[in-house]
Parts: structure tokens; C-alpha cells; sequence
């Protein structure tokens, strides 16, 4: 952890000492990364949560047709007494936990791709309609939408082996040698066009050279640009969703409450369904000031949504200076001071610093009284919450009915999961008056009934909640319990980190699990089931 302080210090000693320039043309067209004025939609460029958006359901109109087929086969293939007529909608999600759920994330979707996979499973990544991920989850999810979604074998061998044992953020490193200049080029690009960046900015940047494929490190990518992808034009991938956490430093905030703001960012919108927000801005236009919905100067911009900054916003853990954190081992002080002198020669740390900054489209919006007066939004690490698992967005959209919850989080002291993430998104829905959130637990419980270290669903008979398919980490190949503050790997640890992964996805090549699955995903739709199937909820179900 402390080269990846140092590698940023070094990088941006020169960027953050740019002075302020005024927008112009020939500014913003230094980089790609620097955000640039558009036109403003005909359409209104904010609007309230009440249901996603119609450019979202037509994209999940669309997927549903070919996720089902696929849904169908895999179903076939797996019993031929399934029925298959009657599909409910199905997601995944990847927690965070930086590298560490990265990679075992990684194996598990490689468990369940039919292109990749030789598991039991494999064909139902072809069968889900969402994906969302978090933290390292995000991370996994930006490199696999960034670079059109390949196979997982794919972006092991062409970019994860090299460019995670020669980090980025070791500032000694030949890549950061060679991404050192362009870096640099591109956040004063950014400032230039009159857009004062933090360290987030140098950060997505950094993750972008090793988890995009495109020129300088995919400086070109965004995330309303996903949509020009040609697997998602055919619909023939998930919808993706990365979350993140909102906060007021107004009030004094450092650090989220255990009920901060859950935004969402994805291809289409941006924003949050919760209390004192309550709505949604175009993705494409997110750079944009808004007071009530309008642009407040008449202008929109658009390409502030860099995929790296976007996946640096979800994995933002810089505001943890500001608190004394055991999870951290010791990191703040160190990462006071390196933020400082990162920050440029004679810069005083401000607050504004440690966060992932957008400019407010929600000001004076009706509804959202939390934001109102805020010029910008603040946001952090989705996991900072203590909900590791991107459950959240999924709770307000009653179409998903089942969801597989790959959770990578490092609760314990070897840094496996105890299930207390999840009980935790049980607890904040339940006080939230959110119904779809099935009865979870407290970590006590699944610590002494094992839940922690194999599959369980949750849900299974209360048909007006999800069921999640629960995947924890644990060790069946490779100790896997990782620390988060890992960030070089070599080649023999990425490539056992996701073996490993394929074993958390297929519960180990457990013979029964794949059928069990089967019973669990056709549950929510009420019809007749193999009589097998009550040997799997016996097995499987929590209650």
C-alpha cells in the first residue's frame, strides 16, 4: 500500500501544481479525458426516480429475449424435467475487496461463461439480464465492458498476468515509466477545461492502464460510451451497474453513515432511489450543473464519465485519512502526508481532496433535499457502508427476481467473508421500509452454521423478495483470503486466484449443484418442480 502512495505522489506532483486555465477549445482538446461541451438533450436531462429509466427497460426488454433462450438451455441441459416457459429476470454481483475479489470474482464468472467455462454451470452467465459490482467488483466489471466482454481467459492472458505483477503503483515500475507523461498530460487537460480534479483522478487513471486495453490505458472510454460496444448493441451481455456512496461534507462528514446515499452509475443514468435524492441524470451529461433539472448556465458537457474515473469513484478510499482504521493496517497517517505533497508544492490538503467529485445535477431538484444546496457531489468507496455486495439498485427494481451474490469481502482475520456485509444491507433495507431484501442472519449465525465457507439461498420461499444465490470466498484450491492491501500479484497468484474463483462458482464441481441451482432460480416463478428439488431447498435454503 505504500508504493501505491508513493507511485501517486510521484505522479502527480506536477499535475496538481497546474494552475486553474479557463475552458476553451484547443484546451479541452489536449486529451480525451478532459470533459468538453455538448449540446443539451431535447429530452429532460434530469428526471425522478420513479422506475428506470425507458432507455434502461428497452435495453433489458431486449436482453430478456436472448438471456431467456440461453436461461432455457442451460436449464435443459442441466435436468430435461426443468420447465422453461416461465423465466424469471436474473443478475450477479461482484463485492469489493480490491485485487483479491477482482480475480476471484473473475474465476466465478469463468465458471458460469459458456465460452470459458467447463463447469457445470457454465452457460448461465449467457442467462443473466444485470450485472453490478463494487470496489474491486467494479473493477473486474469496467475491464470486462471496457474492452466489449471478453472471455475471462482473454483478459487474463492479454493484460491481468503482465500488468498486475508489474503494478502501475509501484513507483519504481517500467509501466509507470511509460504511463507517467500521458497521465499527466491528462488530468491538466482536465483542469484546464475548467475542471478541478482530485486524487481520484489520477488513481482511475493509474487502474485504467491495467484493466483497459485501449490507447493510455482506455483514456477514450466512458461509461455512456458502453452502449456503442457492439455486444451490447446486440444485446447479448448483462446490464452493467457500478455503485459507489454519497456523502455531506457540509455537515461535517468524513466518512458515510451506515445509510449513506447509494448512487448508482451506469451506462445510461446516474443517481440514486434513496431518500433525499430520489432521481436520475443522463450519464452522458453527468459534468453538467443543474439547478432544477435545467442546465445552469445553458451549457451541458458530456465525457466527464471516464471509465477510470468512474471505477476510481467505486473504489475511492481516500477519505479513510480522516479516521483511525484497523482495515487500513496503520495507512492513514502515511496517506496524510503523501496526499499533501501529492497535491503540489505548497498545497494545503483540503477536504475535496480525498473524494471522487461530480458537479451537482440535483440542486434545487424537487425531492432531493439531502443535495439541494450542494454545488458538488461527494462520493467514496461503494463498500464504506459496511454493504459490500451491490445488492442495493436491485431492491428497487421488483423485475430482478433472482440474484447471484459472489461476495469477496474480508471480514474475518485471514480475510474471508462472515456474511456480516450482507446482514448489514438485510438491516438498512428493513429500517428503510425496502421489502424485497430477504430475511438475513447476523454473522454469528453464519459463522456457526458454516454458511460463510459454501453456497446458501436466501429467499427461497417468500415470493416477494429475491433470492440470492450466496457465493462466498473460501479456500477449495488456493488460499485465496488475500489482503486488500495486496496490490501486486504474480503470475501463479492471479492465474490460482481464479482457479480458485471457478471453485467458489461451481461450489467445487459439487455434483448436486448445478440442479439445485436450477430448483432455486425456478422457484420464483411458482410452477411445477422436479421432486428432486426438495432434497436442494433442504440443502441449500436458509429456512
Amino acid at each position: 500500500m505504500k508504493s501505491f502512495v508513493a507511485s501517486l505522489s510521484h505522479l502527480a506532483a506536477s499535475t496538481f501544481a497546474l494552475p486553474q486555465q479557463s475552458s476553451s477549445a484547443s484546451s479541452n482538446a489536449l486529451s480525451p479525458y478532459a470533459p468538453v461541451t455538448t449540446p443539451c438533450p431535447s429530452n429532460s436531462l434530469v428526471r425522478k426516480a420513479n422506475g428506470t429509466s425507458s432507455a434502461e427497460s428497452s435495453y433489458v426488454q431486449q436482453r430478456q429475449t436472448k438471456a431467456n433462450a440461453a436461461l432455457a438451455a442451460w436449464l435443459t441441459k442441466t435436468d430435461s424435467t426443468f420447465p422453461t416457459t416461465n423465466l424469471p429476470i436474473v443478475g450477479i454481483t461482484t463485492s469489493g475487496g480490491g485485487y483479491r475479489s477482482l480475480l476471484t470474482g473473475a474465476g466465478v464468472l469463468q465458471a458460469l461463461d459458456a465460452r470459458d467455462g467447463n463447469t457445470s454451470l457454465s452457460g448461465l452467465y449467457q442467462g443473466f439480464t444485470y450485472q453490478a459490482g463494487l470496489s474491486g467488483g467494479g473493477w473486474l466489471l469496467s475491464s470486462i465492458t471496457g474492452n466489449n466482454w471478453p472471455t475471462i481467459t482473454f483478459l487474463k492472458t492479454s493484460l491481468w498476468e503482465t500488468a498486475f505483477q508489474d503494478s502501475l503503483i509501484d513507483p519504481n515500475g517500467l509501466l509507470l515509466a511509460t504511463a507517467d507523461a500521458a497521465i499527466t498530460s491528462d488530468i491538466a487537460a482536465k483542469s484546464a477545461a475548467g475542471f478541478n480534479p482530485t486524487l481520484t483522478d489520477p488513481y482511475g487513471r493509474l487502474l485504467s492502464y491495467q484493466l483497459l486495453l485501449g490507447t493510455d490505458g482506455g483514456v477514450s472510454d466512458t461509461l455512456h460510451g458502453l452502449t456503442s460496444n457492439s455486444n451490447f448493441t446486440s444485446y447479448s451481455v448483462p446490464y452493467p451497474i457500478i455503485t459507489s456512496i454519497g456523502l455531506n461534507t457540509d455537515a461535517g462528514q468524513c466518512t458515510p453513515s451506515s445509510n449513506g446515499t447509494q448512487y448508482e452509475l451506469h451506462p445510461y443514468e446516474f443517481g440514486s432511489w434513496d431518500l433525499g435524492v430520489g432521481a436520475f441524470i443522463q450519464t452522458q451529461y453527468l459534468g453538467t450543473s443543474a439547478v432544477n433539472g435545467s442546465p445552469s448556465n445553458g451549457t451541458c458537457h458530456t465525457n466527464y464519465d471516464n471509465l477510470g474515473y468512474v471505477l476510481g469513484t467505486s473504489s475511492n478510499l481516500f477519505n479513510e485519512v480522516c479516521i483511525s482504521d484497523p482495515t487500513l493496517s496503520g495507512l492513514s497517517s502515511n496517506l496524510t502526508t503523501a496526499l499533501t505533497n501529492l497535491l503540489g508544492a505548497g498545497h494545503q490538503l483540503v477536504t475535496r481532496d480525498e473524494y471522487a467529485v461530480y458537479p451537482n445535477p440535483f440542486q434545487n431538484y424537487p425531492g432531493a433535499a439531502s443535495v439541494s444546496n450542494q454545488t458538488e457531489l461527494y462520493l467514496v468507496d461503494g463498500g464504506e457502508t459496511d454493504q459490500n455486495n451491490p445488492i442495493w439498485p436491485f431492491l428497487h427494481r421488483p423485475n430482478v427476481a433472482v440474484l447471484f451474490v459472489n461476495d469477496n469481502s474480508a471480514d474475518t482475520s485471514d480475510n474471508y467473508p462472515n456474511g456480516s456485509e450482507l446482514y448489514n444491507t438485510y438491516q438498512i433495507a428493513k429500517s428503510d421500509g425496502l421489502t424485497r431484501m430477504p430475511v438475513i442472519p447476523p454473522d454469528t449465525t453464519f459463522v456457526s452454521q458454516g454458511l460463510n465457507t459454501r453456497p446458501t439461498f436466501f429467499g427461497c420461499n417468500t415470493q416477494n423478495t429475491l433470492t440470492l444465490i450466496y457465493l462466498p470466498n473460501h479456500n477449495y484450491t488456493y488460499d485465496s483470503g488475500v489482503s486488500t492491501a495486496q496490490l501486486e500479484y504474480s503470475k501463479a497468484e492471479t492465474d490460482a486466484l481464479i482457479a480458485n474463483g471457478v471453485a467458489v462458482g461451481s461450489y467445487n464441481g459439487n455434483s448436486t449443484f448445478a440442479e439445485c441451482v436450477g430448483c432455486a432460480i425456478l422457484k420464483k416463478t411458482g410452477g411445477t418442480l422436479p421432486s428432486k428439488c426438495q432434497s436442494c431447498f433442504s440443502s441449500y435454503c436458509f429456512n
